[in-house]
C-alpha cells in the first residue's frame, strides 16, 4: 500500500469515527435538551450533486432548540426531552413557503438516532426517506406513480446529513423571543412563492433571524450582486455576534455521514463562485475585463469567509471534543447546563477565524 492509499484510508477511518462520535454524543445530549438554554442557530449547508456544482451557494435553514413542530406547518413550544425543529423555505413542496421538521429526522431521516446507518449508501438512504415520508409527510408529499416515492425537492426535508456537511452558527435566545416567533409564524400565510434571486432559502433565514436579532443580517450588493446567500447570512450573523458578546456566539459542524454517497462541496458566494471557476472567469476576462476585474475586487472586499479549521462537532458540559479525538469520554459529573450544540465558552477562539475580513 503506497503513501497516498494509506492517507486515504486513514482519512476514511477518521471521518467514520468522527461522525459516529457525533451521533452518539447527540443521543446523550438530546436526553438533556430540556435543560439547555434556548438558542437559535443558522445552518449553512454545503451544496452537493450536479446542481451543487452548478450552483455552489448551498442551502440554509434555521434550527431552534426550544421550538417544536405540532405538524410540519404548525409550531409550538417544546416539551421536556424534545430536541427542537429545523425550519426552512423550499421549492415546490405542497405549495408551501416553509416546512418544519424535527431535528433528528431532518438530519438522519429517522425518529430514533440509533437507527442511523453507518456507513450509508444511496439505496438505504432512499428507503429511510421514503419510510419517514409515508409515516409523517404523506399529506404534503403523496405517493407517486404506482405507489412509489415521488420525485422532487421533498428529499431535502429529511436526511440532510447523508448528502452534505452542515456548518452551524448559534446564538442564545429567550423564551419570550421563541413565543413571539411561534405566534408570528403560526399566524402568517404559508403560501410558497419561491424566487431564487430575492425570495430564496437564505432570504427566509434572514427573515427568521430578524425576529430574534433585528437588522443583524444584510445582503451584500458587492459580493452577491444583491442576492441573499447562505454564506452572506452566516458572515453577517458572525459579525453581529462579535459585536454583541452577550449573544454568546458559537460555531459547530455536523459532518456528512460516511458512506458511498458523494461528498458535498464547500459553500461559495456569488462573486466567489465566479472568481474560483475558470470556465466562467476566463471567458469573462476576455469578453469584459472590467467586469471580471470588478468580480475579483468584490470577492476580495466582501466575499471572503474562512470557516474554523477545527470546529467542535458536539460538546458536553463545556468540554470540547476535537475532530479525531477518541470517544467515548467520561461525561462530566458537574451539574452544569448541557447544550445541544456548542457552548459559548468556545466563542472567543472560534469567532475571529470564521470571517476573514480584509
Amino acid at each position: 500500500m503506497n503513501r497516498k492509499q494509506r492517507s486515504r484510508r486513514a482519512g476514511s477511518f477518521l471521518c467514520h469515527g468522527l461522525c459516529r462520535a457525533a451521533v452518539v454524543l447527540l443521543t446523550l445530549l438530546l436526553a438533556q435538551a430540556g435543560f439547555a438554554h434556548a438558542s437559535v442557530a443558522l445552518l449553512m449547508e454545503e451544496p452537493y450533486g450536479h446542481l451543487g456544482t452548478f450552483d455552489p451557494t448551498g442551502h440554509s435553514a434555521i434550527y431552534l432548540n426550544h421550538v417544536c413542530a405540532a405538524s410540519p406547518i404548525e409550531l409550538r413550544a417544546c416539551r421536556p426531552g424534545e430536541s427542537g425543529v429545523v425550519i426552512s423555505r423550499y421549492h415546490k413542496i405542497a405549495g408551501l413557503d416553509w416546512v418544519a421538521i424535527p431535528l433528528v429526522p431532518y438530519l438522519y431521516a429517522v425518529d430514533d438516532i440509533s437507527q442511523v446507518p453507518q456507513p450509508a449508501d444511496r439505496a438505504r438512504v432512499d428507503a429511510l426517506r421514503d419510510a419517514y415520508r409515508r409515516t409523517h409527510l404523506e399529506g404534503l408529499v403523496p405517493d407517486g406513480r404506482h405507489g412509489r416515492a415521488p420525485g422532487g425537492d421533498w428529499t431535502q426535508l429529511v436526511g440532510s446529513s447523508y448528502d452534505r456537511t452542515i456548518h452551524g452558527f448559534e446564538v442564545v435566545s429567550t423564551a419570550q423571543q421563541d413565543e413571539r416567533f411561534i405566534a408570528i409564524f403560526n399566524d402568517r400565510s404559508n403560501t410558497g412563492h419561491f424566487n431564487a434571486m430575492f425570495h430564496n432559502c437564505a432570504d427566509f433565514s434572514r427573515v427568521v433571524l430578524d425576529i430574534y436579532l433585528p437588522h443583524a443580517i444584510r445582503r451584500s450588493v458587492v459580493a452577491d450582486m444583491g442576492m441573499t446567500t447562505p454564506k452572506q447570512v452566516a458572515r453577517s450573523l458572525v459579525q453581529y455576534g462579535q459585536k454583541h458578546p452577550e449573544l454568546e456566539m458559537s460555531a459547530f459542524v455536523i459532518p456528512q455521514v460516511p458512506g458511498t454517497i458523494r461528498r458535498s462541496h464547500p459553500v461559495d458566494g456569488v462573486a466567489e463562485s465566479l472568481v474560483k471557476s475558470k470556465k466562467y472567469l476566463l471567458p469573462m476576462a476576455i469578453l469584459s475585463p472590467e467586469f471580471a476585474g470588478g468580480l475579483v475586487v468584490a470577492y476580495m472586499a466582501e466575499g471572503r469567509m474562512k470557516l474554523p479549521q477545527n470546529a467542535m462537532v458536539f460538546n458536553v458540559d463545556d468540554e470540547e471534543m476535537e475532530p479525531g479525538e477518541p470517544w467515548p469520554r467520561q461525561p462530566a459529573s458537574s451539574g452544569g447546563e448541557r447544550t445541544l450544540l456548542t457552548t459559548p465558552a468556545n466563542t472567543a477562539a472560534l469567532a475571529p477565524s470564521i470571517v476573514a475580513a480584509p
